[in-house]
């Protein structure tokens, strides 16, 4: 059979697959084999060898530790009441303003995305602490869904990330290593989050019934240096955390898996100063750092068996030829690459995408001279929107799950797309300047 035939007979049996509800870390090894046996002979004994040369190779790196050691960090920050603690301090501070709750959450999202990558925990959180008190001080249900979806899924591109992670450990190249990725992702997620801020402000301005403030006298019931004092007592054990993980490895003093093994240690450090490091709570962190981890490690290893029979029939260089060859423009072929992946995130997973889009589409860019780290951060900004793009959206179902009884998806639909849009126009800002995402890891690492 020829590659072009079995290339778009393998894509269509992912597809069909993964529509058709089955586990996708199963999914991906499963389509790899048939494929792989089709296009070898049906030689089992040799294409077996190459999965167990590939899944070795694939647990024998480095830095692939950095994965349970940050998922840790995620499950003991989320149990340490952290958030909860900024929230409280913020909503005096802010929540005489118009909008003023909805920039809270804003702020306690990028800043528990700064300590943790976990997006469900982020959304789940803010869903059960954020909800409540903006829609009891009269905020608009879609409004309030949009903004708790978003900002909770910064954590996804807010180093430390283990999108970034999986990421790094996928390309092998040292322009897209783990820590230039860090680095790279710290003024694209800050320049989301500013965008969200500036949004909920100018809107709830222009409209104050959408997110009014809180009462006076609510607002009056503290002096500006109690307010001060709260915010500083809330804000400075995860800003230090942050200090310790991020600042750690762009000072080079410290890889990505130390670092991580440094943040876990950091997190408990905070959990035991709030009282809540008990035995309890540590075995129901371990018990879901293992699930996690097992689930993000069986999807890599599917994506792998997925990616190397993809590439060893030629699929990969079906789709260069496909793209390089059909006399585009190299920004055009750039476009549809992020189109290719914007919509592929309304379906599926992100690590999917990720395990399948990069060894296809890395040596295109490479072959197109692109910078390969920037590249890298437009897609992993790009893979931000496949968490709240519907109708599959992952953030949009957790909020659903702990959102009060008379939220119907529609409100949550409602409410995302003006974030969607926002998150498309932060993509568009790090296209036409290059230098937001490549000066720091240029400062840091010299690359």
């Amino acid at each position: 059979m020829s590659p072009e035939f079995l290339t778009i007979a393998m894509f269509l049996a992912l597809i069909a697959m993964i529509l058709l509800g089955h586990p996708l870390a199963f999914t991906l090894a499963g389509v790899a084999t048939l494929f792989g046996l089709i296009d070898n002979g049906f030689d089992t004994a040799a294409l077996f060898d190459m999965f167990a040369n590939n899944a070795w190779g694939l647990m024998n790196s480095y830095v692939i530790v950095a994965v349970p050691l940050f998922i840790l960090m995620a499950q003991l920050l989320d149990r340490s009441k952290v958030s909860e603690q900024l929230f409280e301090a913020l909503y005096i501070v802010l929540g005489g303003i118009k909008g003023g709750l909805g920039l809270a959450v804003v702020i306690v999202c990028t800043v528990f995305a700064a300590t943790t990558g976990i997006i469900g925990a982020s959304v789940v959180a803010m869903g059960l602490l954020g909800t409540p008190a903006l829609l009891s001080k009269g905020y608009q249900k879609e409004l309030t869904s949009g903004i708790i979806c978003a900002s909770g899924t910064l954590g996804i591109l807010i180093p430390p990330s283990i999108m970034m992670v999986i990421y790094g450990g996928l390309t092998g190249l040292k322009e897209t290593s783990v820590g230039n990725l860090f680095a790279g992702a710290i003024f694209p997620g800050l320049i989301l989050a500013s965008l969200y801020f500036l949004y909920i402000l100018v809107l709830c301005n222009i409209k104050p019934e959408l997110g009014p403030p809180i009462s006076k006298e609510e607002a009056s019931k503290w002096s500006a240096k109690q307010k001060w004092a709260m915010t500083l007592k809330s804000l400075i054990p995860p800003l230090g955390l942050i200090l310790a993980v991020m600042g750690t490895i762009l000072a080079g003093v410290a890889t990505p898996t130390e670092a991580a093994g440094l943040g876990a240690a950091g997190a408990a450090v905070l959990a035991l100063a709030n009282k809540k490091l008990t035995l309890e709570v540590l075995k129901q962190a371990s018990y879901s750092t293992l699930k996690t981890t097992s689930m993000v490690m069986m999807l890599f290893i599917g994506g792998k068996f997925f990616s190397t029979v993809f590439l060893s029939m030629g699929g990969g260089d079906v789709v260069a030829d496909l793209m390089i060859g059909s006399g585009l423009n190299r920004w055009v072929v750039l476009l549809i690459m992020m189109l290719i992946v914007f919509l592929m995130g309304m379906f599926i997973d992100w690590a999917a995408i990720l395990l399948i889009t990069v060894p296809v589409f890395m040596p295109i860019v490479m072959e197109l001279e692109f910078n390969p780290l920037w590249f890298s951060l437009l897609m992993c900004v790009n893979l931000q929107t496949s968490f709240v793009t519907p109708p599959f959206g992952y953030a949009l179902f957790y909020f659903k799950g702990v959102a009060p009884e008379e939220y119907t998806m529609m409100h949550i639909y409602k409410g995302i797309m003006p974030f969607v849009l926002l998150q498309l126009l932060g993509l568009i800002i790090m296209l036409l300047f290059p230098s937001i995402i490549t000066w720091l890891p240029e400062l840091f690492f010299g690359q």
